[in-house]
């Protein structure tokens, strides 16, 4: 494990891409395993990838959480497109179809009973992870690795400022295929991604991907909609 990480370590690309690579390839082997399987498989991502980004968070210079009121206004912007898109549309007598991304709904209490210690804890690992694991996790791999290895190979020489149309929205469209509300995701990465060219660092776009998936987190328990995880 010790010469694997040395490796990593040694890469600039697979430092950014290795631990999304392993989060995700867990992620579509979720549905390999039982119902109850998914979810201490997510579990075990989580971890994983906690870890991944504690070990290699000295060899990632952007990987710096920002707190600013630019990052907190998009996060709840997001939030509320995420939630509010089919609304809107509906009300426009508009609607788009989903990405079934998977067979299985998410839902602990489902599970493992209404109210039960085991529901309350997956619901709580599933937000920690979402909050504080995924947003480092994929705003490294898709605003700083892959929109600027899109503009060029050489991707720590392009600047963060630097506006490519086709690496911009080619970005977008990869990470917005990757949930089940595309549309929602898309302009959501959008977003992301103009924070980041706006404010000329990563941190900023980490924090308000982090206030997004809280406020969702917080939205899916709080209403039932579990359909959003």
């Amino acid at each position: 494990m010790g010469l694997l990480l040395q490796r990593i370590r040694q890469s600039p690309t697979l430092v950014r891409v290795v631990p999304f690579a392993i989060f995700l390839a867990l992620t579509s082997g979720q549905g390999l395993f039982s119902e109850e399987g998914r979810y201490w498989i997510y579990l075990a991502k989580t971890v994983l990838g906690a870890w991944m980004l504690w070990m290699l968070r000295s060899n990632i210079a952007e990987m710096r959480w920002k707190l600013s009121g630019e990052a907190i206004a998009v996060g709840v912007a997001v939030f509320v497109l995420w939630v509010g898109l089919d609304r809107a549309l509906a009300w426009m007598e508009l609607s788009y179809p989903k990405l079934r991304l998977s067979a299985m709904s998410w839902n602990p209490g489902m599970q493992f009973g209404e109210g039960s210690t085991l529901a309350w804890c997956f619901i709580a690992v599933r937000i920690a992870g979402s909050s504080l694991v995924v947003p480092p996790l994929e705003e490294v791999f898709y605003r700083s690795f892959l929109y600027r290895y899109l503009a060029k190979a050489d991707f720590l020489s392009v600047p963060m400022t630097r506006w490519f149309p086709v690496p911009f929205f080619v970005t977008a469209v990869v990470f917005g295929l990757s949930h089940r509300e595309w549309l929602a995701a898309i302009l959501c990465a959008c977003a992301y991604q103009g924070l980041v060219l706006w404010k000329n660092r990563l941190g900023d776009a980490i924090t308000a991907h982090a206030i997004t998936n809280l406020l969702l987190g917080v939205w899916v328990v709080w209403k039932g909609a579990w359909h959003y995880w």
